[in-house]
């Protein structure tokens, strides 16, 4: 007869089976991982089965985008201070100025709406006071206010729509425009990123958005914040493949800034996809809609002035707008390699071309959707072709879908490994960890960088 090793084994003694079980061993607990903001939100205890789970889990997310909403605007409106304080020190240049040499002083409110008038702000409230030239002269010059005829009309004719409405006149319209529909872009871009991301990630790329350099325009009267507005809601539109209303917000775009084409190949590339995996032949209708914008503003202007090619001649004659495919960009990053401090306008290529690259290899690692990728490809484009004006942090900011691949890819507090966490509790709180200083670091940066920019645009120290 066979035995098992246990029926072999003898009994063990009375004594030893009266005794209690050994206590379980001690095993030191884990020490827990930090939290990250707005990605992290308690679970219920017991979350049943079926639609009342699916109501609990929306119900968190929502929580989480509220959240996510509050924190990018309140960004917005401490950037949009960041403007003011910019614009301030240059007013209060102004009237010491004037007071040193015995002249008149304007008010405090007078000077700092001319600073945010200033530049293209000039030629905008130009046409929104008196419309497109009837003529064009010939070698125009950009002292001469038909070189106007330059300047696409959606902003414009959107301020004059409110200037109708509100009380004011046309520069309070256009200068309270642009402060909504700053907002109205930073939570569009919140969207984008909650869409294809999280949460989390719409947090940060909406902070990162209002507070990037570029972000000056939002308060300047410049048609930026209204073309970023038409721009990524129809990003959002190809995204749920609305197609008629996508083309729509498309044609919109490209009536309203010249590197508005950015978002035809946007509309293609969706398209392209779209056939090719679903066979939807429907969504060429934004394809078709998209440039009729840009074509519907040439023939416009043509037939005032009543000259064909009327805008390129303008941009040709009186803005100097030649291309030159980067060459312009690559002098001025060499001579600001040389020459430092010579140059502002230098100073600004190289940092813009710095940030650039960093979004771009964070568009890399976080693999963007490709209309995303294709209108960042073109903006990107557009900004270096120029022979006059290059790479400026106004130009990069239109490339707002690379705000939203930097705060996917930016590493998170919360992210680490178990050993990584529990090492930051051992030598400090979780706020002291590289993930969130650096990220607290760069927001500080581009806060300053837009106070300097405001200001350096205000005493016209290099051209935005």
């Amino acid at each position: 007869m066979t035995h098992t090793l246990d029926e072999s084994l003898p009994p063990p003694p009375r004594d030893a089976q009266s005794l209690p079980p050994p206590a379980a061993e001690q095993v030191p607990a884990e020490l827990p991982t930090p939290a990250p903001a707005f990605e992290q939100v308690p679970a219920p205890a017991s979350v049943p089965a079926g639609p009342v789970a699916e109501e609990i889990v929306l119900d968190i997310e929502q929580r989480r985008w509220r959240r996510a909403v509050i924190v990018g605007l309140l960004a917005y409106l401490v950037s949009r201070l960041c403007v003011l304080g910019g614009a301030i020190i240059r007013a209060s240049q102004i009237t010491i100025d004037a007071r040193e040499d015995g002249e008149a002083e304007e008010s405090a409110l007078s000077l700092i709406t001319s600073v945010f008038t200033s530049w293209d702000g000039r030629w905008y409230l130009e046409l929104v006071r008196n419309g497109y030239p009837d003529s064009i002269p010939a070698n125009i010059t950009y002292e001469q206010t038909e070189a106007r005829a330059a300047f696409f009309p959606m902003y414009p004719g959107a301020v004059r729509v409110v200037d109708s409405v509100l009380p004011g006149g046309d520069t309070v319209a256009a200068l309270l425009l642009n402060f909504v529909l700053g907002a109205i872009a930073v939570v569009l871009v919140g969207l984008l990123a909650r869409r294809v991301f999280s949460a989390s990630v719409a947090a940060r790329a909406m902070v990162l958005f209002a507070v990037f350099p570029g972000s000056f325009v939002l308060s300047f009267a410049y048609s930026e914040a209204l073309f970023i507005v038409f721009a990524a809601s129809c990003l959002l539109l190809l995204h749920d493949e609305q197609w008629l209303l996508a083309g729509l917000a498309a044609a919109l775009a490209t009536a309203t800034r010249p590197n508005g084409v950015a978002i035809v190949f946007a509309c293609l590339v969706a398209a392209a996809i779209a056939i090719k995996t679903k066979r939807q032949w429907s969504s060429l209708i934004s394809v078709v809609l998209a440039p009729l914008g840009f074509i519907g503003f040439q023939l416009y202007v043509d037939d005032v002035a009543g000259e064909r090619g009327s805008w390129f001649r303008v941009q040709t004659e009186a803005w100097s707008e030649g291309t030159s495919f980067g060459a312009t960009a690559v002098e001025n990053t060499f001579s600001f390699i040389t020459s430092p401090f010579d140059s502002t306008a230098d100073a600004l290529t190289v940092l813009s071309l710095g940030a650039l690259a960093l979004m771009a290899f964070a568009a890399w690692k976080k693999r963007l959707p490709l209309p995303w990728v294709a209108f960042s490809v073109v903006i990107v484009a557009l900004m270096l072709i120029p022979e006059t004006v290059t790479a400026r942090p106004r130009f990069v900011f239109t490339a707002f879908p690379l705000f939203i691949a930097v705060a996917a890819w930016w590493p998170q507090p919360g992210g680490r490994s178990k050993r990584a966490a529990a090492a930051e509790v051992e030598v400090g709180d979780d706020a002291l960890s590289w993930e969130r200083q650096s990220w607290n670091f760069v927001l500080i940066v581009c806060g300053a960088g837009l106070g300097i920019l405001t200001n350096l645009y205000g005493v016209f120290g290099a051209i935005p």
